[in-house]
């Protein structure tokens, strides 16, 4: 593998800049694109620019560039917001590259296993129906399929519940007696960013020695496992004794989705599961 592969992250925040930093230690150039850049590290040369806007930022890489990561998150969540992130802005950056002449070697396109509408916690695995019918999980998969059929190889990683530094909004809702209903269990996915991160890098290393890429892989951790036990285990490792008077679940779908895939790519989790995760946060790691 050549140590000198282009990188451009689009839509540069927590794991993409996580993803950035390890490729930039192995010799990668990385460029990040955000609309402020100041945050980056000195590692990811910066690009600021907005996603939502048709003109092409004025410090677009010139050159080659080898590879894009699209990791957006819309920062308006509803039907518009998540259109100008994920559908208009991949477009946009899509027309930046051909305005440059630039035919990166693969696109990775970041999406949610939300597009998965299954919710008896059946198995779930990148060969399954994606038919889920919010404007999440439509938009999603209009993205997806925006990338996949750019004239340019590409893959799609579906990421289940990112958590980790930064991201503790289980915590808080178990410090303050949070009830999750155990029959039926509601099974939930989950990957600590530094995982996802992880699995992006593995997918451009592979790419980049000749590895042949599926057009999609699941981002999620080795254990699916029922949020009525993750709370019950949070509920021990904070001291938590007091129990809320309502049950507050915000997630319809209950599934266990497959990292299989991905592992069998050569990728393996840091935290295999949600309690070496929270594990490392509550220890500050």
């Amino acid at each position: 593998m050549s140590a000198c592969n282009s990188l451009l992250i689009a839509g540069c925040g927590d794991v993409g800049t996580r993803l950035g930093l390890r490729l930039a230690e192995v010799g990668w150039r990385v460029h990040g694109l955000r609309r402020t850049v100041a945050q980056l590290p000195a590692a990811i040369a910066p690009v600021a620019g907005d996603l939502h806007a048709d003109a092409c930022p004025a410090a677009w890489p010139q050159g080659e560039l080898d590879y894009l990561v699209y990791c957006a998150a819309a920062s308006q969540h509803d039907e518009a917001g998540y259109r100008a992130a994920y559908v208009d802005g991949l477009r946009h950056v899509l027309a930046w590259l051909a305005q440059h002449g630039q035919r990166p070697r693969r696109i990775l396109f970041a999406s949610s296993s939300g597009v998965y509408g299954q919710q008896q916690g059946e198995w779930v695995d990148e060969d399954s129906p994606a038919e889920a019918q919010s404007y999440s999980a439509r938009i999603m998969r209009e993205a997806e399929q925006l990338a996949l059929g750019s004239g340019l190889p590409a893959s799609v990683v579906r990421l289940t519940g990112l958590y980790g530094p930064g991201r503790e909004w289980l915590l808080s809702q178990v410090r303050g007696g949070y009830r999750a209903s155990e029959t039926p269990p509601l099974y939930g996915n989950r990957i600590h960013v530094d995982d996802a991160a992880g699995l992006f890098a593995t997918l451009l290393q592979a790419d980049a020695a000749g590895a042949p890429l599926a057009d999609c892989y699941l981002g999620v951790d080795d254990e699916p496992a029922p949020l009525h036990e993750v709370v019950a285990w949070l509920r021990g490792q904070l001291g938590v004794s007091h129990w809320s008077d309502e049950q507050r679940v915000r997630r319809a779908g209950s599934k266990r989705c497959s990292n299989a895939r991905a592992r069998a790519l050569g990728w393996a989790p840091q935290y295999p599961s949600y309690r070496e995760g929270y594990a490392a946060i509550l220890a500050g790691r």
